[in-house]
């Protein structure tokens, strides 16, 4: 018993849950349930540090609640579908099914070695044909609601995957897979219209108390509802209305320039036989083959042309040239600004760089602005000048009284604008759900039958990485007979965005089986809303929001009766080697599979709770491994000299180590957590103790070292799993302390400490001080002039 032989005991254990079916969740209504859930994972074939954190930290959680009593759920499958499989096939002449599975069969052995507590059963991989037949339901679903349609667009193309990616898939503009340059391409595409839910994405957010508040924030800054005026500029020689949006409407009198998108609709009207025509559709098309993403960064040098053209400022009916810039993006506002340079730092660049005017139309309370003397735009708070029958208004005031004046002379309307636009689903790659839509000459668009649900992806299609999608080339999947007039038609060749796999599985794991719906409606209502949701904060704008909007959808279809998906939100931090995040780029991996057979996995989700709190980075120390290992193996030793009864000291050691371990587990402190159990093992091994103390030591292990739990617990003589144990309760008459600790000082500085009853009297508290032997140094003999008592806390004597 000296060693523990973890090798052996965490086989042992992983096949007897196994056997046992011990993590099964089962729909029980007469129990109260606790859904946990981590974000599921990529099928790379090999787990990482990340995954180990996430999933370790989700781990201790759900065992913690079955020993609490709860019905827990505990799902795991795998988000299957996208390009990296297509990529792989590629490389290594396979297929990416076959690549797939066998990454999935990979992970699957490391996560069991892990000791994960997850309910099997519920597996569900989105590359298999019962999974996303139930995407093509939902499509569908969306369609007849009129929240799926097909538009032609300007995207971001990546030339070397052949596919289009989202805003947030370019970088420094590359794509973010093959670093290939981006380009800007006109396409037919399928979008999901999520911008119809959202005014309840953006107020929804106030049920979200348990989220993080950064995640929040980012959700809201993604929405983007802004509140400002739409202000009518009319084109001088067309007198063609240029609506332009603006939060700043307090600024209109300093607008001295507009600009508009190079892709806005009245660029090619107004330049129209302009001297400057052709400069502008040469920088048109030079802009149309950048990234967007890059095109609004804040660290890149804004370029522009001036259009010969010039609009009338509504306000004061000045002339003011017209210019087009790669700034302004159609999709925000109206695609067309109006530039104040004096008091915003985009425009005061670009003005500069172009020589364009500048007038100051809001001064700082004390003092004045002079345009010779600015280096960058004033854009604080002040009162208002050179703005006609609003000066010497503060511009706060002036904000509301301006949109008001323009709203009542008609020369513009207040509104409210939104960042959110609709989501572009449509990837023109093989590795992805069909979008079951059928094109037919004489019918039109035709939604695939329910019934013939799945479209399955065709096993033969050609990867080369070249040419656009490969279902596009294999003809018996994209000929095929229209469902309405039985002519000859045409299969859609796109496939969905992995994120529309991920945005509902969490509702699929309730019912996996289930054949009638994507998933039981009954089951669904008894286990949603996650109560417990773990994952990386990089998910915490699209694939939180989409699974808001679907939520939100089925609860339209009265599938469900709840608005959000997930009540608890943790955002678990980085692991970091050597101060940066482990990547094989950077050659700092640390493979899990290393560590677990130098030091078992108990060792390892030891020491990666404790080395750091779960929100924050955790940098990878293997000393930290020796110290976790140690402590077990202290732990392991006890069993070997049990009492037959305990101190009381040691008693009172357990209960208060059971109060603070079961706060700070519930609160995700499993640091602080750890170190209590440290303290309470230090404590009997001064103290000794018996099998009542030892069994609730081990219980409040037992989330975050199971195996090693489990094997103790069974030692004791326990017949059944120790996740089948009573939570230790606390008695709060045995935390009563009855002496207290109180600090001296002397003249207001701290010279000893002194611990006595907690009752004892003022006389008495007196003389025990005064006998002090470490007092009396400071004391010199002299007697106290007066002693400050702050009971049970300090004595201050002034000397």
């Amino acid at each position: 018993m000296d060693i523990y032989n973890f090798k052996k005991i965490e086989e042992k254990w992983q096949k007897n849950w196994e056997k046992n079916k011990a993590f099964y969740a089962k729909f029980d209504p007469k129990r109260k349930k606790y859904y946990l859930l981590e974000m599921f994972p990529y099928p790379s074939g090999k787990i990482h540090m990340g995954h180990v954190r996430n999933y370790t930290i989700g781990d201790v959680a759900a065992r913690f609640k079955m020993i609490q009593g709860f019905n827990v759920m505990h799902p795991m499958g795998f988000d299957a579908f996208g390009q990296p499989a297509e990529n792989a096939a590629i490389k290594n002449k396979t297929k990416p099914d076959t690549w797939t599975h066998k990454c999935i069969e990979d992970m699957k052995v490391e996560l069991k070695r892990m000791g994960f507590s997850y309910d099997w059963q519920r597996e569900v991989s989105t590359c298999d044909a019962d999974y996303y037949k139930w995407n093509q339901w939902i499509f569908l679903k969306m369609v007849e609601q009129g929240l799926a349609y097909k538009k032609a667009s300007a995207v971001n193309w990546c030339p070397s995957c052949q596919t289009t990616l989202a805003n947030e898939e370019v970088i420094e503009g590359g794509c973010w897979r093959c670093q290939a340059k981006v380009e800007q391409k006109d396409l037919e595409q399928w979008y999901l219209k999520i911008t119809e839910y959202k005014d309840r994405l953006l107020e929804d957010l106030k049920q979200l108390n348990n989220w993080p508040q950064r995640v929040i924030a980012m959700q809201e800054n993604w929405i983007g509802r802004s509140e400002g005026v739409d202000i009518y500029f009319k084109e001088k020689d067309s007198k063609k209305v240029i609506p332009v949006f603006t939060t700043r409407v307090d600024t209109i009198f300093g607008a001295t320039y507009i600009v508009l998108a190079p892709e806005h609709p009245l660029v090619s009207e107004i330049i129209k036989g302009k001297p400057q025509e052709k400069e502008v559709l040469k920088f048109r098309e030079k802009v149309a083959g950048e990234s967007k993403v890059v095109r609004v960064a804040a660290d890149v040098k804004k370029e522009g042309v001036f259009t010969g053209c010039f609009a009338i400022n509504p306000v004061n009916n000045e002339e003011v040239p017209i210019w087009v810039a790669d700034y302004v993006l159609m999709e925000y506002g109206t695609g067309a600004i109006m530039a104040v340079p004096t008091h915003d730092q985009r425009d005061f660049l670009f003005a500069k760089e172009h020589s364009l005017p500048m007038r100051v139309v809001i001064n700082p309370v004390v003092g004045g602005l002079e345009l010779a003397d600015m280096k960058e735009a004033y854009e604080g708070q002040g009162v208002q000048v050179n703005s006609a029958q609003f000066n010497g208004l503060k511009n706060s005031e002036a904000k509301s009284k301006i949109a008001q004046w323009m709203e009542e002379t008609g020369i513009g309307k207040i509104q409210a604008h939104w960042r959110l636009r609709d989501w572009l689903i449509s990837r023109q790659r093989y590795w992805g759900t069909p979008i079951p839509i059928i094109y037919c000459p004489k019918c039109g668009t035709v939604p695939v039958p329910y019934e013939d649900l799945p479209v399955e992806l065709p096993k033969d299609a050609p990867f080369t990485g070249e040419g656009g999608s490969p279902l596009g080339k294999v003809s018996k999947f994209v000929n095929i007979k229209c469902p309405k007039c039985k002519g000859a038609a045409r299969r859609e060749t796109d496939t969905m965005a992995t994120f529309f796999d991920s945005s509902w599985y969490f509702l699929r794991f309730c019912s996996p089986k289930f054949k009638d719906a994507p998933f039981d409606v009954a089951e669904a209502k008894y286990w949603m809303r996650v109560d417990q949701y773990i994952g990386g904060i990089e998910h915490a704008i699209l694939h939180l929001l989409y699974s808001r909007f679907f939520t939100k959808f089925f609860k339209d279809l009265k599938m469900v009766d709840f608005d959000e998906p997930f009540e608890r939100l943790l955002t678990q931090g980085m692991v970091l080697k050597d101060g940066e995040v482990m990547s094989k780029s950077r050659g700092n991996i640390v493979d899990p599979d290393s560590i677990i057979s130098k030091y078992g996995a108990d060792t390892l989700r030891l020491f990666i709770l404790f080395a750091a709190p779960p929100e924050t980075e955790l940098e990878w120390d293997d000393r930290g491994l020796e110290g976790a290992n140690k402590f077990l193996n202290r732990v392991w030793r006890i069993q070997e000299n049990l009492k037959d009864k305990a101190s009381p000291e040691v008693y009172k050691a357990l209960h208060k180590s059971i109060k603070k371990i079961t706060e700070d587990v519930g609160d995700f402190k499993f640091n602080t957590a750890i170190a209590s159990m440290m303290e309470l093992t230090n404590a009997i091994y001064q103290l000794g103790a018996d099998k009542e103390i030892f069994s609730n030591l081990l219980i409040m292990i037992a989330p975050i070292a199971p195996h090693f739990a489990e094997e103790l617990w069974q030692e004791l003589g326990n017949k059944e799993s120790i996740f089948k144990a009573s939570w230790p309760k606390y008695d709060p008459k045995i935390l009563i302390e009855d002496t207290v600790t109180m600090v001296i000082q002397v003249n207001g500085k701290v010279r000893s400490k002194i611990d006595v009853p907690i009752d004892i009297s003022e006389d008495k508290l007196k003389a025990l001080v005064l006998s002090d032997e470490k007092l009396k140094l400071w004391l010199n003999n002299q007697p106290p002039k007066k002693f400050i008592i702050v009971p049970k806390k300090l004595i201050n004597i002034v000397i």
